[in-house]
Order: C-alpha cells, then sequence, then structure tokens
C-alpha cells in the first residue's frame, strides 16, 4: 500500500489537519486517488476542481500519481460553488484492513 496524507484546501477552516489514505500500489489512478480521498474526506468527487501534491504541484494524470511516494502531502482544491452542498454523508467502503471500531474511536 502506498499511504498519502490528503486534506481539503481551504486556509478558512479552523481545523485543516491531514488525514492518511491507503492506496493499492496495483491500482495507483487518478481516478482511484480521487476516489479514496472524496470517500475518506466525505466529498463529493464532482466538486474537486483539481489534486495539488504540495507545495505547488498539480496532478494531472496516473503517471502523476504513480510518483508518488509514502507520507506526501495532497491538497483536494474545490471548485468555488455553494460549500453547504459539497459535503455528503461519507460512504466507508467494506474493505479487509478497515477497521470501523477504529474509525469510531474519540479522543
Amino acid at each position: 500500500e502506498l499511504v498519502l496524507k490528503v486534506r481539503i484546501q481551504n486556509p478558512n477552516l479552523r481545523e485543516n489537519d491531514f488525514i492518511e489514505i491507503e492506496l493499492d500500489r496495483q491500482e495507483l489512478t487518478y481516478k482511484e486517488l480521487l476516489r479514496v480521498s472524496c470517500c475518506e474526506l466525505g466529498i463529493n468527487p464532482e466538486h474537486v476542481q483539481k489534486i495539488r501534491k504540495l507545495p505547488n504541484t498539480i496532478l494531472r494524470k496516473d503517471k502523476d500519481v504513480a510518483r508518488l511516494q509514502d507520507f506526501q502531502e495532497l491538497e483536494l482544491v474545490l471548485t468555488a460553488c455553494d460549500r453547504s452542498f459539497l459535503f455528503r454523508a461519507p460512504a466507508i467502503p467494506e474493505q479487509a484492513g478497515y477497521n470501523k471500531k477504529a474509525s469510531e474511536l474519540t479522543y
């Protein structure tokens, strides 16, 4: 698995922390990166304008995604529309290795 750090690009958010996502190294495509990131962040993929590798590189294609290394930081840049409609309830995939109880822990 490739572990990446992703967040939504929004300097106005009080908490703008990264979350870690895992991608199967056999499926390192732009489409899969977008799908997993949006699922984990609870946003609609249709509202993502671009994916930025920090500090200043736009990911555009599968080859860009294939060059990513563990723990690189990515931001999803959202389209400039009404933000109240951007977020949806996250759909958590039932995958091997996903620990539902761990995701419900509070600190």
